[in-house]
């Protein structure tokens, strides 16, 4: 049964994947902001850090691509709390292993839509901009530092959208998270900031994501504007796999406790809360 329910869980990731670069709407998107972050970087391809010599659109493109990374864990929040909310959580859970298939497909559907978003970006961007390292260790050097980031965010986003129950609720993580992107060096070197913010950026994976794409893309004396004049890989990769042990340890727990509460008498609930304040 959980052979099936895998092969369930890939064929409906597979659709979900498709539908959204066949829908007009959600393949719209899929291309506005790389098309906004391509116009942002072009403005900025010539602009130079201080006296560094090295050009800021050089040095933003890697972090905005650890940003772009780091963005599966609120779509996979967003996704949950939806489908909590509308009642396909609820069916799934009413299926032998449903809710594996569901994760499965969930899984491979967030996944798959980062690494065209992070295609759709990164392809015109090496056009753009100058300065880049594209040898062969530096695209083993990516993969592995996307493969490593969305270990470590998915789960963090099943987290949360287990424990949000609206979408209006669930909302409310935009604002910690662009306020994790002003700290975490993703448009400007982080050593720019009050030693004080480097040390609560480092807590979170938005900047290791970001520190990793910069090792992986950015020419060796680019280290000159990080912490510690280092690419810090022993330390990145201590991180990201601290949040993907806790994301991985934690999610499925947590993702049991909300299934065994959901029932249709609390998402008929909901939903008349919801319908009160529209009224």
């Amino acid at each position: 049964m959980t052979t099936c329910a895998l092969r369930i869980g890939l064929t409906r990731g597979l659709i979900e994947l498709r539908q959204s670069f066949t829908n007009g709407a959600e393949l719209f998107s899929h291309l506005l902001w790389p098309l906004l972050t391509l116009g942002a970087l072009w403005f900025l391809r010539d602009a130079e850090f201080g006296s560094t010599g090295l050009l800021l659109g050089t040095l933003a493109l890697p972090g905005i691509l650890g940003m772009n990374a780091s963005f599966g864990m609120v779509s996979m929040s967003q996704l949950l709390t939806a489908d909590r909310e509308d009642g396909t959580l609820l069916r799934a859970k009413a299926t032998p292993h449903g809710m594996t298939g569901y994760l499965v497909g969930k899984v491979l559907s967030v996944s798959g839509g980062l690494l065209a978003d992070l295609a759709i970006l990164l392809v015109p961007a090496l056009f753009l901009i100058d300065g880049l390292d594209l040898g062969a260790e530096a695209w083993l050097g990516l993969a592995g530092v996307v493969l490593l980031g969305m270990v470590a965010t998915l789960p963090i986003g099943a987290i949360l959208g287990s424990v949000f129950t609206s979408a209006r609720a669930q909302g409310l993580i935009q604002l910690p998270v662009l306020g994790m992107i002003a700290i975490s060096g993703i448009f400007y070197p982080v050593t720019a900031l009050p030693e004080w913010l480097q040390w609560i950026a480092q807590v979170f994976p938005l900047y290791w994501l970001g520190l990793g794409m910069r090792s992986a893309l950015l020419p060796y004396d680019a280290m000159a504007v990080e912490i510690g004049e280092s690419w810090r890989h022993l330390e990145m990769v201590g991180v990201l796999g601290a949040w993907a042990v806790f994301g991985l340890l934690v999610a499925p727990v947590v993702l049991r406790r909300m299934a065994r509460r959901e029932s249709g008498s609390r998402i008929a609930a909901r939903r008349e809360r919801a319908l009160q304040k529209i009224g």
